[in-house]
């Protein structure tokens, strides 16, 4: 037996069940994964609390919990190639991470990933990448941010919006990140110039930017989006990742699912040159699950929260 965590009906952080269940083997085509961290993100609770957002993505229940995860391949079956036993590796397996094995299809499908970790990125940091830093990584690229942009982000100091920041910065653009003011020096040693969202973020923004805005991403709601459109950014030129297939005017929405096939690479080179830090805000054993989903659906944390096994 193994042991995963599964929810029955929807609900918040208490559905959530640890439960002994039959160990998987890796069958033809397939590889087996030993857990040992599984990063949290927002899709992961909205997910478990609301059926139709559980229903966009083909999720009924019963169902396993969580996406993100890394550990090391322990069991290949016939005709799975690229990778071997002994490999670390993270990505994704939807409603299946938080388990003390994951099974991945080689090669994987949309609603899977996989990719090895570089000696040198600790498993904690790799469950951390799939999601928000794919992610961060099609929001940029669906607006072709490029060096010389003034970008605006919206939930700057969210878990994609860490990613978001210094992506962008890296791309040699200035960054503006709206957030709450107890987050305002996080995201300055990101190196974003923050401001506070609400009413009147127009008008903040103008102040700040003077030469104005060229481009903007929104990583929550559609306040970003809307102001962006307002400030005169082109919506060719605005993404955004939680309105929706049909977001404000006209902007691009997108998701990890978008991110270029380089894209993780291109983020573990970064983290390894040190351009790029993961900021951990916390980690609980799988025994506490309850406690980090609640922790982490609060949305208060500045970083990443990640699950132990």
């Amino acid at each position: 037996m193994s042991r995963a965590v599964s929810y029955e009906t929807f609900g918040g952080p208490e559905v959530l069940e640890l439960r002994d269940v039959p160990e998987p083997h890796a069958g033809p085509g397939e590889v087996r994964v030993r857990v040992t961290t599984a990063g949290l993100n927002p899709m992961d609770w909205i997910i478990a609390s609301r059926p139709e957002a559980a229903a966009q993505f083909g999720i009924t229940v019963p169902s396993g919990f969580g996406y993100d995860f890394a550990g090391v391949v322990d069991e290949v079956g016939d005709g799975a190639t690229g990778f071997a036993v002994g490999d670390r590796v993270h990505g994704g397996a939807l409603g299946r991470a938080v388990a003390d094995f994951v099974v991945v299809k080689i090669p994987t499908d949309a609603s899977e990933a996989l990719f090895p970790t570089p000696d040198g990125i600790s498993d904690e940091v790799a469950s951390t990448l799939p999601v928000a830093g794919l992610t961060a990584a099609a929001a940029l690229a669906a607006i072709d941010l490029r060096s010389g942009d003034t970008v605006l982000i919206g939930g700057a100091a969210g878990g994609v919006g860490v990613f978001a920041v210094q992506l962008a910065k890296l791309a040699g653009a200035t960054v503006i990140g709206t957030a709450s003011e107890g987050t305002f020096e996080f995201l300055r040693k990101l190196g974003a110039e923050p401001l506070a969202y609400g009413h009147g973020l127009a008008d903040r923004v103008r102040t700040l930017a003077s030469g104005g805005v060229t481009a903007a991403t929104d990583l929550f709601g559609t306040e970003t989006a809307e102001t962006a459109l307002a400030l005169g950014v082109p919506p060719e030129r605005i993404s955004t990742i939680a309105a929706g297939p049909n977001p404000p005017g006209g902007v691009r929405a997108t998701g990890g699912f978008d991110a270029g096939p380089d894209a993780m690479e291109r983020i573990t080179e970064a983290i390894l040159a040190g351009k790029l830090t993961v900021p951990v805000a916390a980690t609980f054993p799988i025994e506490q699950i309850r406690d980090a989903v609640a922790l982490q659906a609060g949305r208060h944390v500045h970083g990443k929260i990640v699950v132990t096994l």
